[in-house]
């Protein structure tokens, strides 16, 4: 029954990689980055508050409130770590060590919540095939990241950047740690519209925080009229898979849903590059590209079936 939900984490995952891309030009036209993410994720919370509006009910009880673990309401801060991490780091480590780094974490992350059952999951204890696709998963993300990487290759970032892949690392397991904590949200509060909301208001105040401890360098009005329609549209693409991992992840496990995000995500993300949609630089998708992707679609169907 599980498996029914596949084809909608899909769509959230190429809807993650669409939003990313879209991210990308907003940033490139707002110049902050703390105001390219607070103008990205203040659309999502309209939706879901008016969401919630419309459909109050059913609403918690004392009785699930008083259940909730104090760190459910940081399930979205959890994920924005990454977030902030790209925003930080990328430029030091390169965007192909970056990405394969956080994805490889999250993928280990994701198979250990279910094996050893924390945060309230279901422990299903140690299956070696989840985890033979969990590393296929991780050398496809690898041969992909290092691809994506090809044009920081001229340049040496050096001790300094790799002192910064522990911090990466750990951004990337928040990522995973982050679905989860939001599914028992989601089972505090009863109303996914509602346990969305929550979920997204700290992210919003974090980034706008942020926005007024360093509010230069602001866009001009040129910038400003580079921005398409659809670029603040970039989060709500982005919340479609944290709402999927509100609703799912109890009911096909972290590593199914993590996984099946990651690779709709990447292979979007491949062929994003390789058509130069959404104004992303053109890279054609050689046999490195295409031999990740393969190592990826095996390494999902060994967690998902196994």
């Amino acid at each position: 029954m599980a498996a029914l939900l596949y084809p909608f984490i899909l769509v959230a995952g190429a809807l993650q990689a669409l939003g990313n891309a879209m991210n990308a030009q907003l940033r490139g036209r707002m110049v902050n980055p703390w105001l390219a993410a607070t103008v990205s994720f203040l659309p999502i919370v309209f939706v879901f508050v008016t969401l919630f509006l419309v459909m109050p009910t059913p609403l918690p009880s004392l009785e699930t409130l008083s259940k909730m673990p104090w760190y459910a309401p940081l399930g979205g801060l959890a994920g924005a770590v990454a977030v902030f991490g790209g925003l930080a780091f990328i430029d030091k480590v390169g965007a192909g060590p970056f990405n394969g780094l956080t994805l490889t974490a999250n993928i280990i992350t994701s198979l250990a919540l279910d094996a050893f059952g924390l945060f309230g999951l279901q422990a299903a204890g140690f299956k070696p095939l989840p985890w033979l696709g969990g590393l296929l998963m991780a050398a496809g993300v690898v041969f992909i990241a290092r691809t994506a990487g090809k044009k920081d290759e001229g340049e040496s970032h050096g001790m300094s950047g790799k002192l910064l892949y522990p911090f990466i690392l750990v951004a990337g397991a928040l990522m995973a740690i982050g679905v989860v904590w939001n599914a028992q949200l989601r089972g505090a509060l009863v109303n996914p519209w509602l346990a969305a909301t929550v979920s997204f208001v700290p992210v919003v105040f974090a980034f706008a925080l942020m926005v007024l401890l360093k509010p230069t360098p602001l866009p001009t009005r040129q910038d400003l009229a580079g921005v398409r329609w659809w670029m603040p549209l970039a989060g709500l693409t982005g919340a479609v898979a944290v709402f999927a991992g509100l609703l799912f992840v109890d009911k096909v496990g972290a590593g199914a849903l993590n996984g099946l995000l990651i690779t709709a995500n990447l292979l979007t993300s491949v062929a994003l590059d390789h058509f130069g949609w959404l104004g992303m630089r053109q890279v054609k998708a050689g046999p490195p590209r295409l031999l990740g992707a393969a190592l990826m679609i095996g390494g999902i169907v060994l967690i998902s079936v196994f």
